[in-house]
């Protein structure tokens, strides 16, 4: 019939640039958006994830399949597993003066991006902001003694050298609620329209202005995705077997206890405890990997 617009009835490849619960944006390969759900009831997709979808309408869809991932990165608890962004190549932990940083939410960011085999930055925002800067920047400091990239950044730095270490990724951009991502994002990307919100200075915490994950090029090599700021990252999908190599600086001490299965909390024999008696590694970072080892649960099954 005339006036009828044929749709395509092969599936088309895309990727998930924007997640609503079982609705995605998807961005394919013309450079055109189509709004998706999911067939049947998959659940799990995230932005970053490659798919395949068919037109049900004009620019309207369903998503058919996700394609394998190279990369992961999520929560988990013993109960949920919540899936943040997935084909990354790497995670930008944002910090601030303000909220405090949280040290042990940092070490489980960290260890999820270790984990996944994605490289990690560390961006201490919000340095122009008096007072407290000191602690942070102390903080920020400790991680770069420890070979981590870090790089201060405020309102009145200037973004080129953020965006020369976003060249040519696919970036993730992980905080605690309050630490400024959006205000990261709107720089990078002007006309984002990413939401900002004021930090609650009574509860020394942020407000969740980021409600869904949101993927934005740079250019044509370059992409970041915005994630919903989180008061908490579970590591429960960790296997406690592999924890102690996501601790980089203690990488090229294992395999040096007296007992081949040692976990590192406190058996007889254990070459980190000798290597904090040593000053090779921290106290407080040997700490930390042990509240991590002790939090571990049975990992969940499903997304």
């Amino acid at each position: 019939m005339r006036g009828l617009t044929k749709l395509p009835s092969t599936p088309l490849r895309g990727r998930v640039v924007a997640c609503f619960g079982r609705r995605s944006l998807i961005e394919i390969e013309d450079g055109s958006t189509i709004a998706c759900v999911s067939r049947g009831r998959r659940t799990g997709i995230v932005c970053g994830d490659q798919v395949s979808v068919t037109r049900t309408s004009p620019g309207e869809g369903v998503i058919e399949d996700i394609e394998p991932r190279s990369c992961l990165i999520y929560r988990s608890d013993e109960q949920h597993e919540k899936a943040i962004a997935a084909n990354i190549t790497q995670v930008i932990v944002v910090l601030a003066v303000a909220p405090t940083p949280n040290v042990d939410f940092i070490d489980r960011c960290l260890v999820a991006a270790e984990h996944a085999e994605a490289a990690t930055l560390l961006v201490l925002n919000k340095t122009d902001l008096p007072p407290g800067s000191g602690e942070a920047a102390h903080i920020a400091a400790s991680y770069a003694q420890l070979g981590y990239r870090t790089l201060p950044m405020s309102a009145l730095s200037p973004a080129a050298d953020l965006l020369a270490a976003l060249a040519g990724h696919l970036s993730v951009f992980i905080g605690q609620s309050g630490v400024g991502k959006s205000t990261l994002v709107n720089r990078l990307v002007p006309d984002a329209g990413a939401r900002v919100g004021a930090t609650s200075a009574t509860r020394d915490a942020g407000r969740h202005t980021t409600t869904h994950g949101q993927l934005y090029r740079l250019d044509e090599h370059s992409a970041i995705i915005d994630s919903p700021g989180m008061h908490a990252f579970g590591l429960s999908h960790v296997d406690p077997a592999d924890l102690a190599s996501c601790f980089i600086e203690f990488r090229s001490l294992l395999g040096n206890c007296r007992f081949s299965n040692c976990r590192h909390d406190g058996e007889p024999g254990c070459f980190l405890d000798e290597a904090v008696r040593t000053n090779q590694i921290r106290a407080e970072r040997l700490a930390s990997y042990r509240r991590i080892l002790r939090s571990l649960g049975k990992r969940p099954s499903g997304n």
